[in-house]
């Protein structure tokens, strides 16, 4: 079920995305070969509880019989590792490397989510291309999340962008929406057709959770 946020549900959020933010701000700064993925999870917890959030994924439940849950502040997913890399101690960045940070914040009880990717010293012009087409098609994706749109608007825009530079996407996962849960409706995978799924509608700010929707089918 799609929920709508309220005005105040929203500057929460924010509060909380602010945090990941900084975050990635720091992850940038101490990211370089020799550093262990290990440390720049404890960095980022540092940062985190210093103002005043809550490392969410730590302790994430795995909801499988036999696997632990989630050790970690962040996901730390090298080179083709595509997503949820766990830090160790025991792996140290090398250049030319490429790694993504994937993390949550949660203060107040909203979270706050993103993930970047960054080089590691000097990388080669193949990688710094695929992660230069990457964040174009995030924004070719962003143009279509406002009103009159749906979510296969922005999905088809991502999907389409990427493939004309000669990629491709992950289609097992996808964006999400975020709240009081790290992971809420609607999805948002990273292909689809243009004009389907839920329409993209101006929230009205008599509306509530409970019987206001920003989503129309």
């Amino acid at each position: 079920m799609i929920e709508i946020k309220s005005n105040r549900e929203i500057e929460l959020i924010k509060e909380a995305c602010r945090i990941v933010a900084l975050v990635h701000k720091e992850m940038e700064k101490a990211i370089k070969p020799g550093i262990s993925t290990g440390e720049l999870d404890r960095l980022a917890e540092k940062i985190i509880r210093e103002n005043g959030g809550i490392p969410a994924q730590k302790g994430y439940p795995s909801y499988e019989k036999g696997v632990p849950d989630f050790p970690s502040t962040i996901c730390a997913s090298i080179n083709d590792e595509v997503i949820h890399g766990i830090p160790s101690d025991r792996v140290h960045l090398k250049d030319g490397d490429i790694i993504s940070i994937d993390l949550v914040a949660l203060k107040n009880g909203y979270n706050g989510d993103a993930a970047r990717t960054f080089i590691v010293g000097k990388a080669s012009k193949e990688a710094e291309r695929l992660i230069e087409v990457t964040k174009k098609a995030f924004f070719e994706g962003i143009k279509f999340a406002k009103p009159g749109f749906r979510i296969g608007d922005i999905s088809h825009a991502i999907g389409e962008f990427v493939e004309k530079n000669g990629f491709g996407v992950v289609k097992e996962f996808q964006g999400h929406g975020i709240g009081r849960g790290m992971h809420e409706d609607p999805g948002i995978p990273n292909y689809g057709k243009a004009g389907r799924g839920p329409r993209i509608e101006k929230r009205h700010d008599t509306c509530n959770r409970t019987n206001g929707n920003l989503w129309k089918a």
